[in-house]
């Protein structure tokens, strides 16, 4: 059953395909929210590497705070006479261990989510958010980036998941620029530069398969969670891991690419594609098929992204297409894979349907990784949790967040009784 708030259209594309990017004064100031996870790393291994052309201006972390600390100190170290990077941390007990350090006095934001949008917003001067926030919090500083007229590089997938349309009402009047970090939606950005809206036939992600995608239900159901964290070409933080390996990722970014570059879902497809070299493709209305290639490395999206889509230089490992001799390509399984499916069916239903989705995922995958339900009652509890809610529309963050509470207390519940 389709949403209340489900329009027959597609939405306005949040991408701006053919456009030129802002061309920003080096070095270019950033702000890098979840500066301990993949993304913020290996940001911040840009930023080691080109200091003449980057600048890291605000920092967050979660929980881990020494380790950011460890960043900040080299950061300052590294940016000489600049000014020292504000930090924001999210969960209380670790701000209150940070706060208790001199070091930080002045440069220490506000606790929980305000600190987050702090780092946004009170930066004396930014010109690029980096959005490596994982999960439904990234979204309120997603939108006081766009708000604020930055470029985002965003690695964020939920804040288009559940607030689509809530980033492309912000957009509109702003000059910020949305340009995608996920490997896929930048290959697919890539494979745009200097295209026309109208020449878009189909988006075609491509998928690893994750581990597991030869086994048969029967197997998928004795999986250990050493076995799901063990992904075979990408290395990611763990609840990414996980949900590669039940491919609800890949739902998350049929999504993610419906909202950024405006097409309807049944334009939007998917191919296993086990090598990762291919990181996704797009069709045009005379049939030419655009891929981009390249060895599976984040960095390269990232330093896209930020760079306003230049290919600067950079030291990373070079594809040999004679060493790859052969690219294989298969159908995904909707079936033993049924996140996938899920995914697809809630950005269809569009309005609370995403909400949801995300909402019950993340409980799930964070009930996983403490070992108290198995990989096959992820799709389950996300399944159950849709069932529960009736459609209804989204019209504004709090309403977002409203529904994102409600899922999620409705899942741990699912979850309690699904504990082994």
């Amino acid at each position: 059953m389709k949403n209340p708030s489900a329009s027959e259209d597609p939405p306005r594309p949040l991408y701006r395909c053919g456009s030129s990017r802002r061309d920003l004064a080096e070095p270019i100031s950033l702000i890098v929210l979840g500066a301990t996870g993949s993304i913020g790393r290996q940001t911040l291994e840009l930023v080691k590497s080109s200091p003449a052309r980057l600048q890291v201006v605000a920092l967050s972390c979660r929980e881990r705070v020494q380790e950011l600390l460890a960043i900040w100190d080299e950061l300052v170290a590294l940016q000489g006479g600049a000014e020292a990077p504000l930090l924001a941390v999210s969960d209380a007990e670790a701000w209150r261990e940070a706060a208790a350090l001199p070091r930080v006095k002045g440069k220490l934001l506000a606790a929980g989510a305000d600190g987050l949008i702090e780092a946004v917003t009170r930066p004396q001067h930014a010109d690029c958010l980096v959005n490596g926030l994982v999960g439904a919090a990234g979204l309120a500083p997603t939108l006081a980036g766009v708000r604020r007229g930055l470029r985002i590089a965003l690695a964020n997938k939920e804040s288009l998941v559940i607030g689509g349309d809530l980033v492309r009402e912000a957009l509109h009047g702003s000059q910020a620029e949305i340009i995608p970090v996920d490997s896929e939606h930048s290959a697919i950005a890539q494979c745009l530069s200097g295209r026309r809206e109208n020449e878009i036939q189909r988006l075609i992600l491509t998928a690893s398969g994750g581990p597991f995608r030869h086994l048969s239900a029967d197997q998928l159901a004795k999986v250990t969670l050493a076995e799901v964290l063990d992904h075979p070409t990408w290395n990611m933080g763990r609840k990414i891991t996980v949900d590669s390996a039940t491919m609800m990722n890949k739902g998350l970014e049929i999504i993610e690419a419906h909202h950024l570059f405006g097409l309807p879902y049944e334009q939007i497809d998917v191919a296993v594609h086990p090598g990762s070299y291919v990181h996704s493709l797009v069709e045009f209305v005379d049939g030419a098929i655009m891929a981009q290639l390249g060895t599976p490395d984040m960095r390269l999206p990232l330093q896209y992204a930020i760079a306003g889509e230049k290919h600067w230089p950079l030291a990373t490992g070079r594809l040999d297409l004679l060493a790859v001799g052969s690219l294989h390509f298969e159908a995904p399984d909707f079936v033993r894979f049924s996140c996938l499916r899920l995914a697809r069916e809630a950005g269809l239903a569009g309005g609370n349907a995403p909400v949801v989705l995300n909402a019950a995922n993340e409980v799930a995958v964070a009930a996983l990784l403490a070992g108290r339900i198995h990989y096959v009652d992820i799709a389950r509890i996300i399944a159950e949790s849709l069932a529960a809610v009736a459609p209804a529309p989204v019209h504004d963050l709090a309403g977002v967040l409203a529904v994102d509470a409600r899922a999620r207390a409705q899942a741990s519940d699912l979850v309690a009784k699904s504990a082994h």
